[in-house]
C-alpha cells in the first residue's frame, strides 16, 4: 500500500540494516542484549522490523505458545512465576510477555508483572517482557505477536502469554495462543458468571487458582456446570486446581499444556503461525477505520448521523458512506 503524507513515519531503527543478520545470529546464541534490542525495535515497529521479521522467519515454529487470561485477582502473574520455576527444574527455557493496562490518559503502563516473577530473576534461561496493552481491549496489542516471534526466534521452548485480565472482553489470546489457559478463583462469583459469555467459551484447560481458600472446590464445580455453554460440550476441558504460592497443581498443570501441545505440534507450525497472522491483519484493519472515523471528525459523522435519525439511511449504510 502505498504511503500518504498522513502516515506516520516508523521509529528510526537501533539497529542498522547491514546488522540485522548480525542481531540475529546473536539473539540465536542466547545473548540477551540482543534479545532486549531486537524486541524494542518490533515493539515500537521500527523500519528495522520488517527487516527483523523477515531474518527471523526460518527460525520460527518451534516455540508453544500458552495463554492465561482472566479475572483482576486471579493470582496470573503469580501462576506464571510458579510454572516457570517448574519449567526450569526441568531444563526448559523460557520466555515471557507479560502485558498490563495502559493508562487511558497517558497510554503509559506500570509494568509491574515483572515484581511477582521472582522464578526469571538471574536465570539467563526466562526473558521475561513486560507490554502496555496500548488500550486494546481484547486483552493485547499487535506488538505481542511480533514480540512472540522474536522469543520463538531466540530459541525460547515456551513463550507464556499473560494478558491483561479486565473480564470477558479478552478473548484476542484465543486468536495468538497456541494454549488458553483461564484462570479464576474462589469467591469471584460475579466474575465467574460474566466468564461465561467469553473466556470459558476459548479455554484448553480451566484452573482454579488460590486452591488454598474456602470455596475452592465449590468454584470448581460452577466452573464445569459453565462449561455446559459451549458449542463444543462434549469436547474435554480439563479444571484443574492449583496454589500458586506453595506450587501444588503446577505440575499437572504444566502436565496438561503439554499433552495438548503435542496435539498442537501435529497441525504444523504453519498453521499455527497464520492463524497469528489473520489476527494482525484483522487489527490492522480495525486501526485504519478507526484512524479514519477519527480524522473524519463531527463534520463527516454529524450528517451521517442525521440521516439515520431521520430514518433516510441506514446504520450499515452510514458506516459503508463514512468508509468510502
Amino acid at each position: 500500500m502505498t504511503k500518504t503524507t498522513a502516515d506516520p513515519l516508523p521509529p528510526v531503527a537501533r539497529i542498522p540494516a547491514a546488522e540485522i543478520a548480525s542481531y540475529v545470529d546473536r539473539m540465536r546464541a542466547g545473548e540477551r542484549r540482543a534479545i532486549a534490542t531486537v524486541i524494542t525495535e518490533l515493539e515500537r515497529l521500527s523500519e528495522a522490523a520488517p527487516g527483523l521479521l523477515q531474518a527471523l522467519q526460518p527460525h520460527l515454529g518451534h516455540a508453544l505458545v500458552v495463554g492465561f487470561t482472566g479475572p483482576p485477582g486471579a493470582g496470573k502473574s503469580t501462576l506464571v512465576n510458579a510454572v516457570i520455576a517448574h519449567l526450569r527444574q526441568h531444563g526448559r527455557t523460557v520466555g515471557v510477555i507479560a502485558v498490563d493496562p495502559s493508562s487511558p490518559i497517558s497510554g503509559g503502563a506500570i509494568l509491574g508483572d515483572r515484581i511477582r516473577m521472582t522464578a526469571a530473576l538471574d536465570d539467563d534461561g526466562v526473558f521475561v517482557r513486560s507490554l502496555a496493552s496500548r488500550g486494546y481491549l481484547g486483552g493485547l496489542s499487535p506488538a505481542a505477536v511480533r514480540i512472540i516471534d522474536a522469543l520463538d526466534g531466540a530459541g525460547f521452548d515456551i513463550v507464556l502469554l499473560e494478558t491483561v485480565g479486565t473480564g470477558q472482553n479478552e478473548v484476542d489470546v484465543a486468536e495468538v495462543a497456541d494454549i488458553r489457559v483461564v484462570i479464576a478463583a474462589p469467591g469471584m462469583g460475579d466474575d465467574i458468571q460474566a466468564m461465561k459469555s467469553g473466556l470459558l467459551e476459548i479455554a484448553d484447560i480451566i484452573v482454579v487458582n488460590k486452591a488454598d481458600r474456602p470455596g475452592a472446590e465449590q468454584t470448581m464445580q460452577q466452573l464445569v456446570g459453565a462449561l455446559s455453554i459451549r458449542a463444543m460440550a462434549a469436547e474435554k476441558v480439563p479444571v484443574l486446581k492449583t496454589s500458586a504460592l506453595s506450587g501444588d497443581g503446577v505440575p499437572a498443570l504444566v502436565e496438561a499444556f503439554d499433552e495438548i501441545g503435542t496435539r498442537v505440534a501435529a497441525d504444523g507450525a504453519i498453521k499455527r503461525r497464520r492463524r497469528r497472522a489473520r489476527y494482525l491483519i484483522a487489527r490492522a484493519a480495525a486501526d485504519i477505520v478507526a484512524a479514519r472515523i477519527k480524522s473524519g471528525g463531527k463534520e463527516g459523522l454529524d450528517p451521517l448521523a442525521d440521516a439515520v435519525l431521520s430514518g433516510t439511511m441506514t446504520p450499515d449504510k452510514a458506516a459503508r458512506r463514512l468508509l468510502e
